[in-house]
């Protein structure tokens, strides 16, 4: 069996996908990374072309509602921070917590699950223990993973091709790896448990059965559905045959009461083996797991944009500087409504994401639109991006040198210290590092950064069941960057970034301004299926701040804490400015060539959990995945995730002047802490 390649990305259910190497990787750190997205829009208005119609299932089977859906997930903890939970009474507390619940089941409703989750976990931060909360944040996420597979053809295939052997071989390798290296004991009959929850989601999402259920009666599928634990309550279930029997016992009775192939009903027990030990072990699609494997590396084969993908709705987060998507004009808060000829209103937000995938000289046509009335038709050739970790490296207010890093890669010790040395020349005397909105990364990229900036002392130590993971990472003196520190981070700011912001306040070497980072605390690895058919993300151990703190549910809290900002609108399309070389019928107009003209920088991230042009299907289609950090000695490099992109500047030749953009006192703060280290010479 191949050791796992180790990370430390949070996963934020933003669609990003790991990029592994052939062996486990250790990951920390990417915002609630897989299955898991950018942050939800809080002020973007959908565009009225994409406005989700009523969900449309196959004729034959309509699933019962999500809020219908019988309680039978086993309990699990959710990721919760709370000490960023403010102190409230007691009857505020009930009436967010009832506010959230009916939030979500609308959200459920709508088959929005990434959103369904957000409102879930943020609530969760004020009432920690509520069963409801966590009930309805389990069923949520259950119902994600099946979107998440069923919406990526890389999965299809490998379900299709697959007999009911090849199923079993597969989940024998992947219950090995979990005996091997789950960072708690496994409990096989809870395993069982889980992959019938999954199977019983299944049956309810119109994907799953639109594959393998077409022309199946909905009654009988109903009730079987209501029916399946049954097969497996109150057994003895001690070993990984006993679990393969039980269930293959599940896939039978399935096959005889509604028709359903073993292999699909066997995949459901595989993913639901993992997907429910914890919100950050997953099992990878064979799409995702290339896309990993790419972002170790950093760089990717796509588009180079980082998407929202959800319900039916798929909206541009981010766009990477010198990528097709900057070529084509393309912008943060861009929706795209068509891709090839396909509106998004009709195969939903995260099919379309996956469309945009495509071997390198490959081109897409797609539909874009700002929120209003406009859309523009373009033609984009895919191709291979190169994802930098650092995205800005600048001066600021005279001697302060800016740098933000948006994923810890296999790339970001040398980026970060490149930057170093041009800021050190034009004369910087204190340094601002912006970890916001980074989910993390590779663990050993974010050791040897914090290594940059410490003398002596512990960065960072894990703890896993596998005596492997038991290690602890001290800092050494040679090489090291004396200079006056502020660092940036956020609720975003997972795993990795908050190893390298933990160590730093740990030790008084500098500044921590912000909010109160996401929590993730644990280190994930990626293990290539033994059969070369996807891979494993899973949780081996647990990491702790050099003051043997645990990060996971509580986070950084920085020295000064800024309240959390709204995000600003959309800009129009106006920067989108293509030759019209011919008319579509609805006015739009397309490029020979797809490419469009840009004028000016603007600079900005990615954050994936976040996904990008690659796209990762879960959530936000990003080129890549967010993962957590990864053990570098381990094959180790950055399973990247937050991406850094710069947007295409506003045009203001066309509109008079570029929108005003709310302040940031998140970094107005930071500068000034900077700038009064620097006049202070510390």
């Amino acid at each position: 069996m191949q050791p796992p390649l180790r990370s430390s990305m949070h996963h934020k259910y933003r669609a990003i996908v790991l990029n592994l190497s052939a062996c486990c990787i250790a990951l920390v750190g990417f915002s609630h990374a897989f299955g898991q997205v950018a942050p939800a829009p809080k002020s973007l208005p959908l565009p009225r072309q994409s406005l989700p119609p009523q969900s449309v299932t196959p004729q034959s089977v309509t699933p019962q509602a999500a809020s219908q859906l019988q309680p039978s997930l086993p309990s699990q903890t959710a990721a919760v921070n709370p000490a960023a939970a403010p102190q409230v009474a007691a009857p505020q507390v009930a009436a967010t917590t009832v506010a959230a619940l009916e939030s979500g089941r609308q959200l459920e409703q709508e088959r929005r699950w990434q959103e369904a989750i957000q409102v879930y976990e943020k609530a969760l931060k004020q009432d920690l223990r509520n069963k409801d909360l966590t009930e309805r944040l389990q069923i949520s996420r259950v119902h994600l993973d099946v979107n998440r597979r069923y919406s990526d053809r890389s999965f299809l295939e490998t379900v299709e091709r697959s007999t009911p052997a090849d199923a079993l071989e597969m989940y024998t390798d992947v219950l090995t790896k979990l005996e091997a290296y789950y960072v708690e004991p496994i409990d096989f009959y809870k395993l069982a448990l889980h992959g019938t929850a999954y199977l019983e989601v299944a049956l309810t999402e119109r994907d799953f059965l639109a594959t393998h259920l077409r022309n199946a009666n909905a009654e009988a599928v109903e009730n079987f559905r209501r029916q399946i634990h049954r097969a497996v309550f109150g057994k003895r279930i001690g070993s990984i045959d006993e679990l393969k029997a039980v269930s293959a016992q599940v896939a039978t009775l399935a096959q005889q009461n509604i028709g359903l192939h073993p292999t699909a009903t066997l995949y459901e027990f595989v993913a639901g083996s993992v997907g429910m030990l914890d919100p950050y072990s997953a099992l990878l699609t064979p799409g995702e797991y290339r896309e990993i494997m790419s972002q170790i590396e950093g760089n990717l084969i796509g588009l180079g944009v980082e998407l929202w993908a959800e319900g039916q709705e798929l909206r541009i987060v981010d766009v990477f500087k010198g990528s097709p998507a900057a070529e084509a004009g393309l912008q943060a808060g861009h929706y795209i409504l068509e891709v090839d000829g396909n509106p998004v209103v009709q195969i939903g937000g995260k099919k379309a994401a996956d469309m945009l995938r495509g071997p390198e000289g490959s081109k897409v046509q797609l539909v874009i639109s700002a929120g209003g009335d406009q859309s523009v038709a373009l033609e984009i050739a895919r191709k291979r991006v190169d994802i930098p970790s650092v995205s800005i490296a600048e001066m600021r207010d005279g001697n302060v040198g800016y740098v933000r890093i948006t994923n810890f890669q296999k790339t970001t010790v040398h980026e970060v210290s490149v930057a170093m040395f041009q800021l050190s020349r034009a004369g910087m005397k204190s340094l601002v590092v912006d970890l916001r909105r980074n989910p993390g990364g590779l663990l050993d990229s974010a050791v040897e950064l914090a290594d940059e900036f410490l003398a002596r002392g512990g960065i960072v130590s894990t703890r896993g069941r596998n005596g492997q993971e038991n290690r602890n990472y001290t800092a050494r003196a040679p090489g090291t960057w004396d200079i006056p520190l502020v660092v940036l981070i956020d609720g975003d700011s997972a795993s990795a970034s908050e190893i390298f912001a933990g160590a730093i306040r740990d030790h008084d070497r500098g500044y921590v301004v912000g909010q109160v980072s996401y929590g993730k605390g644990s280190v994930q690895g990626v293990f290539p299926n033994d059969r070369g058919i996807g891979g494993l993300r899973l949780t081996v151990s647990k990491f702790y701040s050099p003051s043997g703190a645990a990060i996971s549910a509580k986070g950084i809290t920085p020295h000064v804490i800024i309240p959390e900002e709204t995000a600003s609108a959309p800009q129009s399309l106006t920067s989108l400015r293509p030759p019209m070389n011919r008319a579509l019928p609805n006015g739009n107009a397309r490029t020979a060539d797809g490419n469009g003209t840009i004028d000016g920088n603007g600079s900005s991230r990615l954050q994936g959990q976040k996904l990008v042009a690659t796209l990762a299907p879960d959530g936000i289609a990003p080129e890549g995945l967010a993962s957590d950090a990864i053990d570098a000695n381990r094959a180790g490099n950055p399973t990247g995730i937050a991406l850094t992109a710069q947007r295409p500047g506003y045009d203001s030749s066309e509109t008079g002047a570029a929108p005003k953009q709310p302040a940031d006192r998140t970094l107005e703060k930071g500068l000034e802490l900077a700038r009064d280290l620097a006049a202070r010479g510390r």
